[in-house]
């Protein structure tokens, strides 16, 4: 087992590896700091001396890979690559093109952002599953039908008409939470109750059909057949039997959400006003900042191999097949 989690850790270093190399050539190389520094200061008619202090303040007045006024190991470390590629990898993220710590503002939003996602993801994945075990239980039935039909037409409706239906509806309609807005401690329930509802609700459509289609695949392999032979119930044989065995293909889904729940959702902070990791990549994007975008980009790649292990060591504690490979 433990060899099993160094070697997947082994795979994920060139791909990390790989993801700063490009992210680098794309902020550095195609986008050159002075085209950041004409960017940033918005101006058509940018002086020269307004871009070496822009670049200057930034730190992006040194050279891309190696500098050949310094010596010894700094003409390495006296570059733009080391000090903002390089870095990351020990999560040092620096500071923003705002100045600001861009580690302490991660630290900061990162609650807010699982304050929301993780309900969330709990309470969606209970409802998902659930509705799928009741059309598989109640297959080829109406309940199984009309729940297939809601499920393709709630599918095909935009994530945004349920957020923008429910702060009418929930919040100036009906005037029972706050339509946008966030406050620490207890106080931050009334923000959290419709984005949390709105990210369930939307999420029922394509995951409870897929968690459907899940369990009839199981239903009818030949063990089921076994045990219903044996004189199990039905109910016994779905709970006991084929939700045990569809945990490979749910957990492919659901481990590797896990650490994305850091990274926050994009457009349901930017619609509630919620201050997490999404609506500070949006502010980051918005203002040209483009040190922050570098650091999520970097970020969210890490959170994703992580997801990934995390999904390769799962299927060893459900799997005994994998154990043995």
């Amino acid at each position: 087992m433990g060899a099993y989690i160094i070697r997947r850790l082994l795979y994920a270093i060139p791909i990390l590896i790989g993801v700063n190399v490009i992210t680098f050539a794309l902020f550095f190389v195609v986008n050159s700091p002075e085209d950041m520094a004409r960017v940033h200061l918005g101006v058509k008619r940018v002086t020269p001396e307004a871009i070496a202090k822009w670049k200057q303040e930034r730190g992006y007045d040194k050279p891309l890979l190696y500098n050949d006024s310094a010596a010894g190991a700094t003409r390495l470390t006296d570059t733009i690559f080391f000090e903002k590629s390089v870095k990351l990898f020990v999560f040092d993220f620096g500071r923003s093109d705002q100045g600001r710590d861009i580690g302490y503002d991660i630290r900061t939003r990162t609650w807010p952002s699982l304050a929301i996602a993780l309900p969330v993801f709990l309470a969606g994945l209970a409802a998902y599953i659930t509705l799928a075990l009741l059309m598989a239980f109640f297959r080829a039935t109406y309940v199984d039908f009309w729940g297939v039909v809601l499920c393709v037409a709630m599918m095909s409706i935009s994530g945004l008409f349920y957020i923008i239906g429910g702060q009418y509806l929930v919040g100036k309609l009906w005037n029972l939470v706050p339509i946008s807005g966030y406050d620490g401690g207890v106080d931050a329930v009334k923000f959290l109750v419709l984005p949390v509802l709105i990210g369930v609700v939307s999420g029922i459509g394509s995951n409870a059909r897929w968690y459907r289609t899940i369990f009839l695949e199981e239903i009818n392999r030949d063990y089921v057949r076994t045990a219903r032979a044996k004189g199990l119930s039905e109910l016994r044989v779905l709970f006991r039997h084929v939700l045990q065995n569809a945990m490979i293909p749910i957990l492919t889904g659901v481990v590797v959400v896990i650490p994305l729940l850091f990274m926050g959702s994009l457009i349901t902070e930017a619609f509630f006003g919620i201050p997490g990791l999404g609506s500070y990549t949006i502010d980051a994007i918005n203002s040209q900042d483009f040190a922050v975008v570098r650091a999520m980009v970097f970020l969210g790649s890490v959170l994703y191999i992580a997801g990934l292990i995390m999904t390769d060591i799962s299927y060893t504690l459900v799997d005994p097949r994998v154990r043995l490979e």
